[in-house]
């Protein structure tokens, strides 16, 4: 597995949950592709979130916030 981390995700990090998922062998490729998946996901929801804090007029942005955006996200 490459060292190189390009993103916010660790590779390892990536590894390991394919591999909690069930997976006996991983694939460097599979690895990549779910970081980069997981990551625009990340922002997604972020950025999201971020509107329902400020619509709330918050700077801040909470537990609820994040709920709310992935499940926003998920039903569209």
């Amino acid at each position: 597995m490459s060292s190189m981390q390009e993103g916010e995700l660790s590779t390892a990090a990536i590894h390991r949950l394919i591999r909690k998922a069930g997976a006996a062998r991983v694939g460097d490729d599979a690895v990549e592709e779910l970081r980069k998946v997981l990551e625009e996901l990340g922002v997604r929801i972020g950025k999201e979130a971020m509107e329902l804090a400020t619509h709330a007029r918050r700077k801040t942005v909470k537990s609820d916030d994040i709920r709310l955006a992935v499940k926003r996200i998920t039903h569209e």
